[in-house]
């Protein structure tokens, strides 16, 4: 026995030396990402399954703390909060920051495409044509902001929205309080609508109390989320103002320099993964919805009428010529996404037309 009780303190002696006490080990990297939207709407889905990816790809390295929009600042503040490093990070739309810079609104795809990129072009144009290196520029060097910031919410084709009446022409809607976020609401203004910048959980209660006529959202399963089929029958899409909708993910650039290079390399990864994964539920998820807001909720779903497509582009070119001609670094942006788009978006087009012949011989369009 005595023999028994050296070898267990020996053993213990030697497990002393080679591992460190509990209280040195390195604690897990909690990163306190703020939202722009409340816990009960889809898009928030988005970063769970970002926290779940980024916990289990660093071993509990990292951990993420999902704070909604209100729990720490409201949902049109976590851009400065995670600049000033009230929060860690925020999960949120480059759109909401145009007062602060307009070349903002270009890295959420903007109205028209853009240039008719999808999403799988955007994020090519992110990774590959020179897309993540500008995000970074307009935060760091035009905004004189310390954030780093990924693309990873994808949502759209965005519907063009839903009306409390009915219409058939572009001409029917001047006038109609709208609810639209940043550039969005310029679109709408410049084609004579009255639009209303409200977060998504203000919409419907502004919708009960007819504050608005009429709102954007985003998609299906993101509308019906917020219950928008409830106060509203009439839902019109597509829409030509979101149609490549990319919001993002941003770090405090402290935060983010302070981490070890593989823990970086991993948030990137989960954050293109959580992209990809993302676009694939979304697109399951809008097909379901879309069905049972027609066949449960009595919802009607309208064509939007072609002139709007051509009046939203033609009020989103204007803005662009006035900013193009006071603003370099969104002649910048822009030129840099034409470029890229003029390269994929004729690619694309020659070598999906199979695609396209096949869509309308076994699902036509209905009459």
């Amino acid at each position: 026995m005595k023999r028994w009780t050296v070898l267990v303190v020996v053993l213990l002696f030697v497990t002393a030396l080679v591992l460190p006490p509990a209280s040195a080990q390195a604690q897990p990297r909690v990163l306190r990402i703020g939202a722009s939207w409340p816990s009960g709407a889809f898009v928030y889905q988005n970063l769970l399954m970002f926290k779940d990816r980024v916990e289990k790809m660093s071993g509990g390295r990292i951990k993420v703390e999902a704070l909604p929009a209100g729990a720490v600042v409201g949902a049109f503040e976590v851009l400065d909060a995670t600049h000033r490093g009230v929060i860690d990070g925020a999960h949120t739309c480059s759109y909401y920051w145009t007062g602060k810079h307009m070349a903002s609104a270009l890295f959420t795809g903007a109205p028209g495409g853009p240039f008719g990129m999808d999403f799988l072009d955007y994020f090519g144009w992110m990774n590959y044509g020179g897309g993540w290196e500008l995000l970074q520029e307009l935060y760091q060097k035009e905004l004189k902001l310390d954030v780093i910031a990924f693309p990873m919410i994808p949502s759209g084709p965005q519907a063009f929205g839903w009306f409390k009446k009915t219409f058939t022409s572009v001409t029917e809607l001047k006038g109609i309080k709208i609810r639209a976020p940043g550039i969005v609401a310029d679109v709408f203004k410049e084609m004579g609508m009255t639009a209303v910048i409200l977060p998504g959980g203000e919409i419907v209660p502004a919708a009960e109390r007819g504050v608005i006529d009429a709102t954007e959202w985003a998609v299906p399963m993101e509308d019906f989320t917020l219950g928008i089929h409830n106060v509203w029958k009439n839902y019109y899409t597509p829409g030509m103002h979101e149609t490549t909708t990319t919001c993002e993910l941003q770090l405090s650039k402290t935060v983010w320099d302070k981490l070890p290079p593989d823990l970086q390399a991993i948030v990137k990864a989960a954050a293109g993964d959580t992209y990809l994964n993302w676009w694939a539920r979304l697109t399951q998820e809008n097909a379901v919805k879309l069905k049972e807001l027609q066949e449960k909720h009595g919802v009607k779903v309208y064509k939007t009428p072609p002139d709007v497509y051509a009046t939203v582009l033609e009020a989103w070119e204007k803005i662009v010529q006035r900013q193009v001609a006071k603003d370099p670094f969104f002649k910048k942006v822009l030129d840099s996404q034409r470029q890229y788009a003029s390269l994929m978006v004729p690619y694309r087009r020659q070598w999906t037309d199979a695609l396209r012949y096949s869509i309308d011989l076994h699902w036509p369009e209905k009459k």
